[in-house]
C-alpha cells in the first residue's frame, strides 16, 4: 500500500475493465514519470468525455460528428444492416475486411435479471430503419434535386455476441423482424465460441462467420 494520491489513482484504475491491481501500479508509476504535456492530454481526453460524447444519429456508435465515419461512406451498402450491441464490436468486424454494409447499434442486450429490456435499447430505432421511416435510410444523392430516394434494408445481420443475451436478443429480433416483405435475417455462422464477446475474436475467425452466416428467416417480396 501506497500513500496519498499515488494510492488513490491505483485504486481508480484498480477499477477499470481489464486493469488488476498490478497493472494498476505499473500505469500510475508510469503517469508519476511521464512528460508534463502527456499528462495534460490525458486530463483533456478524460473532460471531453466528462463534458458529454457524440453518437451517430444514424447507427448510435460513437462519433465526432452527427454521422460517423461509415454511415457518411458513399461507398457502404446501405441495404445491408449489421446489428451489434456496442460501437466497440464494429471495430472487431470491420478489421476482417469482409462487410461492406453499414451498422446498428443496440446499446447492449437484453437482460431482463439485470432490468434490461427492449425500451432500454435501439431496437425501435433498428425497425424505423427496417422500415424505411426515417431520414437516415434515405439516400442523400438525386440529380433532379428532388426528395432524396428511399433505401430499402435487404438483409439484418444479427452479430450479438455468442452467449446466452446475445442469443437471446438475436431471437426477439428475428420475432420482431421476420414479418417484413422482402427482408434476410441472417446470423454470424459458428466459429465464434459460445459464451465469448465478439470484441475478443480475432479477424479471421470473425471473418469467416461473417461471409458464413446463416439465413435466420427470409420473408416472401411484397
Amino acid at each position: 500500500m501506497y500513500e496519498g494520491p499515488v494510492q488513490n489513482l491505483i485504486d481508480e484504475l484498480g477499477k477499470l475493465p481489464g486493469i488488476g491491481p498490478k497493472s494498476a501500479q505499473r500505469i500510475a508509476f508510469y503517469l508519476l514519470q511521464a512528460e508534463p504535456e502527456d499528462i495534460e492530454r490525458l486530463q483533456n481526453s478524460l473532460g471531453e468525455i466528462l463534458g458529454g460524447v457524440n453518437y451517430c444519429e444514424v447507427c448510435g456508435t460513437v462519433s465526432a460528428e452527427k454521422r460517423c465515419q461509415i454511415c457518411s461512406d458513399p461507398r457502404r451498402d446501405l441495404s445491408l444492416v449489421c446489428v451489434v450491441e456496442e460501437p466497440r464490436d464494429i471495430q472487431a468486424i470491420e478489421r476482417t475486411k469482409e462487410y461492406s454494409g453499414v451498422y446498428h447499434v443496440l446499446g447492449g442486450s437484453l437482460d431482463p435479471i439485470n432490468g434490461i429490456g427492449p425500451d432500454q435499447l435501439r431496437i425501435s430505432q433498428l425497425l424505423r430503419r427496417v422500415a424505411g421511416s426515417t431520414p437516415e435510410t434515405q439516400s442523400t444523392s438525386g440529380d433532379d434535386g428532388g426528395a432524396p430516394e428511399p433505401i430499402e434494408v435487404a438483409e439484418v445481420i444479427i452479430a450479438t455476441d455468442p452467449n446466452t443475451t446475445g442469443e437471446a436478443t438475436a431471437s426477439y429480433l428475428v420475432r420482431l423482424l421476420r414479418d417484413f416483405p422482402g427482408l434476410t435475417i441472417s446470423r454470424l455462422a459458428s466459429g465464434l465460441p459460445m459464451g465469448g464477446d465478439l470484441e475478443f475474436a480475432d479477424e479471421i475467425t470473425l471473418g469467416h462467420a461473417l461471409s458464413g452466416r446463416r439465413v435466420l428467416s427470409k420473408s416472401a417480396a411484397g
